[in-house]
């Protein structure tokens, strides 16, 4: 990373678009997560792991593959999962081919939970976040995550 020491502080334009950008990935999530529990049982985090959990065909995911889908530390991931295992929502598989790892599976409760809440969670995203924008901000607004995305892949 170039310090060159002009470039070491935000100009005013730029420290203004780095304040809404903790303020907004701060509290989006927040609102996400309210709005689930007025509507459901789940939390975020329980929605993100089912999400990923359904995503796949037979509904399930190594522990290791599901934190780093979510990057989550693995002590987190096992610890969250022990919850909603005690929820009923996913449950624990040895696998057969590698004592070490587990499987992390969605239970059919999992499964009708998070298709029930689904609905009401896009419609959310859609009003706080891109009825907010134009197609055109939508798009560039995917252009500028992907960037940043890539960046956060090479770091």
């Amino acid at each position: 990373m170039d310090r060159v020491d002009d470039r070491i502080w935000l100009d005013d334009e730029q420290q203004s678009v780095w304040r809404a950008w903790l303020d907004v990935t701060a509290r989006l999530p927040v609102a996400l997560h309210r709005d689930l529990r007025a509507s459901s049982d789940l939390s975020l985090p329980d929605f993100d792991v089912l999400v990923r959990l359904t995503e796949h065909p037979d509904g399930r995911l190594r522990s290791s593959g599901l934190a780093d889908a979510l990057q989550w530390e693995r002590s987190r991931l096992s610890h969250h999962v022990g919850r909603m295992v005690g929820r009923g929502l996913v449950s624990r598989e040895e696998c057969a081919d590698d004592g070490r790892g587990a499987w992390v599976v969605v239970t059919d409760a999992g499964r009708t939970a998070v298709e029930r809440v689904a609905p009401t969670h896009v419609a959310t995203v859609r009003h706080l976040l891109l009825d907010a924008l134009t197609p055109t901000q939508v798009r560039d607004l995917g252009e500028i995550l992907a960037a940043i995305g890539s960046r956060l892949d090479t770091d």
